[in-house]
């Protein structure tokens, strides 16, 4: 299945942009966004793609491909941003976009084991050259390790009771596949309280791949340090889909656009709620359901 971008006419519009102008996507998944950034700055703009997914970057290097030396792409976490530009000899950039959600390309693919809903390996990795797996944290960590894990970013109320389902059933044999891990959840949570909007297995997949991929540390490590390369007038943009990455873009654009900061603030929020998907995008792409869309500009 080819992957849809979300929320595209939304980014190009709160990213501003425009030919002459140079972008960055930071999350560049296979192209989506970047291929329409690049058709609305023609016939100069450039865009600067990172994405630390091997297989996403290649799809995104053949989606790209027409647009010649306008793209330049590299395979790296978003956290290199400082390092990649400096490469480049690039001192500024007029927008950024972060696209914090998985694309259809690691959700479809079982070996890669991001969804309950494919038979694969428990791996999770975006950057499969990452030493730990979500395997690795099943099967080593203990009790209390795996139930801090799933509390804290997967917010799951029944913490407690999978970490001590996951620890008994290892005792017999290693928990390697995603249908293990789901059956042990499932029989984890009573039954009575199984939603019927979303898998009982949801939050604690989520918070085991939040984990192996570092995703919140890196997330607040960027948004700390992604203004100082925004031109005055540069824009950021972060596309979002659950709270807890939400709640950190939030209160990062709040605190930098403070007037009590010393020197004043750094940026300006363009909107006092984030944007979601309009209905007819939910309609044809239900993945975008929960998305949320904050956007700011360097003062």
């Amino acid at each position: 299945m080819r992957h849809i971008p979300v929320m595209v006419e939304e980014v190009i519009a709160c990213l501003g942009c425009e030919p002459h102008k140079t972008y960055v996507d930071a999350t560049l998944g296979c192209g989506g966004h970047a291929r329409e950034i690049l058709a609305r700055t023609a016939p100069d703009g450039v865009l600067i793609g990172i994405e630390w997914d091997d297989e996403a970057l290649e799809e995104a290097r053949k989606v790209l491909s027409e647009f010649g030396d306008r793209v330049k792409l590299f395979r790296d976490n978003f956290t290199a941003l400082p390092e990649i530009l400096r490469s480049l000899k690039i001192d500024g950039v007029d927008g950024v976009l972060l696209d914090l959600g998985l694309s259809s390309l690691q959700l479809e693919r079982g070996e890669r084991g991001f969804s309950f809903q494919q038979e694969g390996l428990l791996d999770m990795r975006m950057d499969r050259r990452r030493v730990w797996t979500a395997a690795d944290l099943v099967n080593r960590l203990s009790q209390r390790e795996i139930e801090a894990i799933l509390f804290e970013y997967g917010e799951e109320r029944w913490a407690k009771r999978i970490a001590k389902a996951i620890v008994e059933q290892r005792a017999f044999q290693p928990i390697l596949s995603t249908s293990e891990l789901r059956r042990i959840v499932h029989q984890a949570i009573p039954r009575r309280f199984h939603s019927r909007r979303i898998d009982p297995a949801t939050r604690t997949f989520q918070a085991l791949r939040i984990k192996v991929n570092e995703e919140l540390e890196n997330l607040s490590r960027f948004l700390q340090i992604v203004w100082s390369f925004l031109k005055p007038g540069g824009r950021i943009c972060v596309i979002s889909f659950h709270s807890l990455e939400d709640r950190l873009v939030k209160e990062s654009f709040r605190n930098l656009s403070k007037k009590d900061r010393i020197g004043g603030p750094l940026l300006r929020l363009l909107a006092r709620k984030p944007l979601g998907p309009s209905p007819e995008e939910k309609h044809r792409n239900p993945r975008c359901r929960s998305a949320k869309l904050r956007w700011a500009e360097r003062i």
